[in-house]
C-alpha cells in the first residue's frame, strides 16, 4: 500500500486549516472535500484537481470541526463561536443551527445510518446526540466523575471531550478527553460502558474501523497512536512513529491502512497486518491538524484518497493504492 501526492493547494485558507472531512458523492456530483479554518469559513473543493466549489461563511469564531450526512446532502460546521450550522451541501441554505454553552462544541460525527449527529461537548465532560430530523437534542452521554475524594472543577476539566467517534454498526459511541482517557457508549441505552487506557495526554481523534465494529483508534498528543478492542476493554496495540503530537487519525475504506497527521508536520501511512508506519508524506510547513479517506461509492473513477490539511493554510491531496 502506498499514498502518491497528487496536488497540493497552498493558501487554500487564508488562516489555519483546522478540519477536513469527504461529503459522500449523490447520483448527481462526485464527493466534495471539505474544510474549516480559523478564517471562519468553511470551504468546498471537487476531486482531483482541488478546484473551489464554493465557500460558506456564517461563523462568526474559527471552525473547529466539520461533518458530513452519510447521504452526501447535508453536512455541519462547527465553531468557536459555539454555534453548530447545519446546511444543504447543493444550495448552501441553512437548515439548523444548534447553540452550546461556551467551549462546548469540538469534533462532530453523524452516524452511519444520519439519523443522529454526535457532538463532542469539551467543558461539559460530555457527548450531545442531536436528531437529524427535528434538529433537537435528544440525549447527553456524560462522562461519570471519577470515584475519590470531593469532585474538584480542576477534576472535570481533564475529562474535557475533544473528540467523537460511531462505531461502524451505530451501536457505539467513543469519545476522547483532555486527560487521555477514552469512553464508550451504548447509544441505545445511552449508557455509559467503560473507559479505555493507556493514553496520558489529550486524545484528539478517534475511528472505528469500518471492517470490525470492535476496533477502535486514537491519535494522542503522547506521540502515540492506539488500536483497541473497544469492547473487551483491551490495548491490542500501540503504534509510534510520529515524534510529536498525534493530531488527526482516519482509518482507510478497505480497513488495512490508517492515515496519521501531527505536530511534527507529517502524514503518516501505517499498514495494519504490520502495525508499522509503512510510508512518511512530508509537503506540510506546519503541524497537519486533519487527514481523511474519501469513503466509496458514487460515479467517476474510484481510487482511493486521503487529503490531509494543515497549519501551513494548505490542503494535500494524495492517491491511496
Amino acid at each position: 500500500m502506498k499514498l502518491a501526492g497528487l496536488k497540493s493547494i497552498e493558501n487554500a485558507h487564508d488562516e489555519s486549516v483546522w478540519a477536513a472531512t469527504w461529503i459522500p458523492a449523490t447520483e448527481t456530483r462526485p464527493a466534495l472535500l471539505m474544510t474549516g479554518s480559523l478564517d471562519e469559513t468553511v470551504k468546498l473543493w471537487k476531486p482531483d484537481e482541488l478546484t473551489l466549489e464554493r465557500t460558506n461563511t456564517g461563523h462568526c469564531l474559527g471552525v473547529v470541526s466539520v461533518a458530513a450526512h452519510p447521504s452526501g446532502s447535508i453536512a455541519a460546521s462547527a465553531s468557536l463561536d459555539s454555534f453548530v450550522r447545519v446546511f444543504d451541501v447543493d444550495s448552501n441554505a441553512s437548515i439548523a443551527t444548534l447553540e452550546a454553552p461556551p467551549s462546548e462544541v469540538w469534533q462532530m460525527q453523524f452516524d452511519p445510518k444520519g439519523t443522529t449527529l454526535a457532538v463532542a461537548g469539551g467543558g461539559s465532560a460530555s457527548v450531545q446526540l442531536w436528531d437529524t430530523e427535528k434538529w433537537k437534542l435528544i440525549a447527553t452521554l456524560s462522562i461519570p466523575r471519577q470515584e475519590g475524594p470531593k469532585p474538584t472543577d480542576k477534576n472535570s476539566s481533564k475529562k474535557f471531550v475533544l473528540s467523537v467517534a460511531w462505531s461502524p454498526d451505530g451501536k457505539r459511541v467513543a469519545c476522547g478527553s483532555m486527560d487521555g482517557t477514552i469512553s464508550v457508549f451504548d447509544v441505545a441505552r445511552a449508557k455509559f460502558l467503560h473507559h479505555l487506557e493507556g493514553h496520558f495526554m489529550p486524545v484528539r481523534s478517534l475511528v472505528y474501523s469500518p471492517a470490525d465494529p470492535r476496533v477502535l483508534f486514537s491519535a494522542s498528543d503522547d506521540a502515540h497512536v492506539h488500536m483497541y478492542d473497544a469492547e473487551g476493554k483491551s490495548m491490542i496495540a500501540a503504534l509510534s512513529g510520529h515524534a510529536s503530537w498525534v493530531l488527526s487519525v482516519d482509518a482507510s475504506p478497505d480497513g488495512a491502512a490508517i492515515a496519521t497527521g501531527s505536530s511534527d508536520k507529517t502524514v503518516r501511512l501505517w499498514d495494519l497486518g504490520m502495525r508499522a508506519a509503512v510510508q512518511t508524506m512530508s509537503n506540510h510547513g506546519d503541524q497537519v491538524w486533519g487527514v481523511t479517506f474519501r469513503p466509496p461509492g458514487g460515479p467517476g473513477p474510484r481510487a482511493g484518497r486521503l487529503a490531509s490539511v494543515s497549519d501551513d493554510k494548505s490542503l494535500s491531496l494524495y492517491d491511496y493504492s
